[in-house]
């Protein structure tokens, strides 16, 4: 049994609504593939760079921030992508490309680097319906995401990240991403796992200030569950830990109704190719967040290529990190270490929103990936209901059918459904799960 993943131990990012490394510029909302867990609706609508400065303008009103996302859509169907990339640079802060790379070729990642390119991060996984890669394993996806990471490393001197949607069905072939990622990491530097979300209209129903909607139209709604939409970033800890036992996430962002939950959860490995030799822990990632904003005013989310192949430098940590102290102990009894360079190699863990069986949704607190809608920051992965309804819509239980029997237990599943069935059916039956904080393993 692994050890239990207490919140209170790990370090707390300090980002919050107004100062926060990341925002989240949707350009377009036009793409070229149709991903199963996408959360925004594939319209051919490309803003205008005057809108893109607008919605700069907004960022800069509201956050003081690091960094931009540029995705949407795909940032890549727009005529004018490269622009935006030098708008974004030329006001000081770091561009980061967020492409699913249909529409990539080494020439247009050369002209994006000249415009202020830092980095790029692909959404790649075996759920993308992708031409020529439908049906494949998420082991066989690999073969692709190598040929991107060495189109990257081409390039050179560019971050180079992958995320991937986590279903029910993939969920056991994260380590073998993981540990593909190790197999490249001079060349990868960030895996990012998105666990899957979907909204179930027979649980609830949703109202937009106070009339009551029929979501439908939203492209993360469903009628009939085939699959579970609550996998928790600690179930995600808990795969990797079945053949990684010392694997130790650092920081994390709790939910806004949920003190314990990791809406983000970030670790950061010390490695090469052939060995981890440990983890940052809370205490070095602290001090790393807290002296880059005491310096530059901004908290950090992205480092360069460069500083990621200086492992050895994050172990002089080691009086004040007892993670780094381990890694370091390591490096000092394997003669390897000495002569090879030490790469670090981050993987985040996000857990979207999760509906509470009291129809409370617990969001990110302090959500990096904020986009602009008329003229307000609101959350990137919600965008949709404010684009039909103006708002966020609200989830309320279904009304509980009284005749049927409650046991304590039962009540707030029962609310939820209106047919008094028991938790464990209801998990069975629906994938969803109350919201309850978790005590640790005995």
């Amino acid at each position: 049994m692994s050890e239990y993943l207490d919140h209170r131990t790990l370090y707390r990012l300090p980002w919050s609504l107004s100062d926060n490394p990341i925002v989240w510029l949707e350009p377009t909302a036009k793409c070229n593939l149709a991903c199963d867990g996408c959360y925004r609706a594939n319209v051919n609508s490309h803003k205008s760079l005057l809108e893109v400065d607008a919605d700069l303008d907004v960022f800069a009103r509201y956050r003081n921030f690091d960094t931009v996302s540029i995705a949407g859509g795909d940032p890549l169907t727009h005529p004018h992508v490269v622009d935006i990339v030098r708008r974004v640079a030329e006001r000081g802060y770091k561009p980061i490309l967020n492409t699913n790379g249909l529409a990539l070729n080494e020439s247009m990642l050369a002209d994006l680097k000249r415009a202020g390119l830092k980095g790029v991060t692909f959404h790649i996984d075996s759920r993308q319906n992708r031409p020529g890669w439908k049906d494949k394993t998420e082991q066989q996806t690999n073969d692709l995401r190598l040929h991107y990471a060495k189109m990257v490393a081409s390039v050179g001197d560019l971050l180079c990240s992958f995320n991937a949607t986590v279903y029910e069905g993939t969920l056991k072939d994260i380590p073998d991403i993981v540990d593909w990622a190790q197999q490249h990491i001079d060349i990868v530097h960030s895996l990012i796992f998105i666990c899957y979300r979907e909204a179930v209209l027979e649980q609830y129903d949703y109202y937009a200030g106070g009339k009551k909607i029929d979501p439908e139209q939203l492209v993360y709604t469903t009628d009939e569950v085939k699959e579970r939409s609550d996998i928790s970033a600690r179930e995600v800890v808990e795969t990797l830990r079945h053949r990684h036992p010392d694997f130790a996430p650092c920081a994390y962002l709790n939910g806004t109704e949920q003190a314990d939950s990791f809406k983000w959860l970030i670790t950061s490995r010390i490695a090469t190719k052939d060995r981890i030799y440990g983890y940052m822990g809370p205490k070095m990632m602290e001090l790393a967040q807290s002296a880059h904003h005491a310096v530059t005013g901004r908290y950090f989310a992205y480092s360069s290529p460069r500083s990621l192949r200086r492992g050895k430098s994050l172990l002089l940590g080691w009086p004040l990190d007892a993670q780094l102290r381990r890694a370091a102990k390591r490096t000092l009894l394997d003669p390897r270490a000495l002569v090879q360079p030490l790469h670090v190699q981050s993987i985040a863990i996000i857990q979207p929103i999760d509906i509470m069986a009291d129809g409370r949704q617990n969001m990110c607190d302090g959500c990096p990936d904020v986009t602009v809608h008329e003229g307000k920051i609101v959350w990137s992965c919600r965008l949709e209901e404010c684009l039909h309804y103006g708002q966020f819509i609200r989830s309320v239980p279904k009304v509980l059918d009284t005749d049927q029997p409650q046991t304590d237990d039962d009540v707030g599943v029962a609310a939820s459904n209106g047919n008094g069935k028991s938790q464990a059916q209801l998990k069975s039956e629906l994938g969803l799960r109350l919201r309850t904080p978790q005590e640790p393993q005995r």
